[in-house]
């Protein structure tokens, strides 16, 4: 168990839960949806499953790559902790759990079980040949807190896309600042990614770009749901991490890329979900 929870590197679930979890309470308190504690379990079991078969098959598909790369080859694949075709089943197994526990959700959280799967499994092979993948990691990303706001409701609301989209740019920013690691590996190895396009430099201008579109999103929500106090704090601080992060990691010194990926970011995504959720527990 421990081998396939570091397969799955289980304690990065810390970046998209939270969000999920603003989705759900979003249709309960916002908009008036009942609140259903078998739904809200229903959708933290979809989270688990999802992004365990999504990492998982991402160690699959990426072994022989692993392998090579002294950053990764201690994986439990390269390194023959787990072995590829059990890893492989892993993966089918957490991918059928996911879509059963949409199926009891509601039909639309079911119909639309193999787009998600599409989207956080495909994400595996973007870096064959786009440098854009930073972005598709970010829409699979993306799909936590719109799809735990239609496992309440059943239908789209503007106000969860918002939320959507701010975790769209907030990790497509961060795994750009992830793979500054891997920059000239990817390169040498005819792998995409921005970092190893346009260099470590402009890279991080590029990462700043977006976590500055990401900043004026979280603002524009809380002008759109007119929110109040908690809501501003925990923007406040969700920002203010967002700009930290960008202070430790230097285009001459990335010997703190991992702050700034799993630290800073993981307190930014709780403490963020505490005051969106006080908020909302004020507006009840």
């Amino acid at each position: 168990m421990k081998d396939y929870l570091s397969l799955i590197k289980f304690s990065h679930t810390i970046f998209a839960l939270p969000f999920a979890i603003i989705g759900f309470f979003l249709a309960v308190f916002v908009h008036g949806y009942e609140l259903n504690w078998t739904i809200f379990f229903l959708m933290i079991l979809c989270m688990v499953f999802a992004r365990s078969a999504a990492m998982a098959f991402n160690r699959y598909i990426d072994r022989d790559i692993d392998v090579k790369n002294p950053r990764t080859a201690i994986r439990e694949i390269p390194a023959g902790t787990i072995a590829a075709k059990k890893a492989l089943w892993f993966v089918v197994l957490n991918a059928a759990l996911f879509i059963t526990c949409t199926f009891f959700i509601n039909p639309l959280c079911f119909y639309l079980s193999p787009v998600a799967l599409l989207v956080v499994l495909g994400y595996s092979y973007t870096k064959r040949f786009t440098a854009l993948c930073h972005l598709v990691l970010g829409l699979g990303l993306a799909l936590a807190p719109i799809g735990a706001y239609l496992a309440v409701s059943g239908q789209f609301h503007w106000l969860s896309i918002f939320f959507s989209l701010i975790v769209f740019l907030w990790v497509s920013g961060f795994d750009i600042i992830y793979a500054l690691q891997d920059a000239d590996f990817d390169k040498s190895n005819d792998l995409h990614s921005i970092p190893s396009t346009l260099g470590i430099k402009d890279a991080l201008k590029v990462s700043v770009l977006i976590h500055l579109l990401c900043a004026l999103l979280v603002i524009a929500a809380g002008f759109y749901a007119q929110f109040q106090m908690f809501y501003w704090i925990g923007a406040l601080a969700f920002i203010a991490l967002l700009t930290y992060q960008h202070t430790l990691v230097k285009p001459n010194d990335l010997s703190k890329v991992n702050i700034a990926f799993f630290t800073s970011n993981g307190v930014a995504s709780i403490v963020f979900a505490i005051f969106v959720l006080l908020e909302l527990i004020v507006i009840l």
